[in-house]
């Protein structure tokens, strides 16, 4: 893993890795990862079992993690009601 990242930065790297319909390019996206940069995080923070069974459902037909394996109609990464990115920071009001 060439950056270093906090551990809330770490704990939703994995949340996004292990959500089914978040992409590798989501991850890269907001992250600045690669798909292999996020497998070696995964290997690295999950129990040797955790790791295995998600690599497992990773290369499943169940997980749509590569675009090859998405809906072609599917073009974005978030929902269209979804507002923008803002870096998980809470607005003020």
């Amino acid at each position: 893993m060439k950056k270093e990242f906090n551990l809330e930065q770490i704990d939703r790297i994995i949340e996004m890795a292990w959500e089914d319909r978040t992409p590798f390019e989501a991850i890269e996206f907001q992250f600045g990862i690669t798909e292999s940069e996020v497998i070696e995080v995964m290997r690295t923070e999950l129990k040797p079992s955790s790791f295995r069974l998600w690599r497992k459902r990773v290369n499943s037909g169940v997980s749509q993690k590569h675009l090859m394996k998405r809906n072609p109609e599917i073009e974005r990464f978030k929902c269209t009601r979804q507002r923008t990115i803002s870096h998980n920071k809470i607005s003020k009001r």
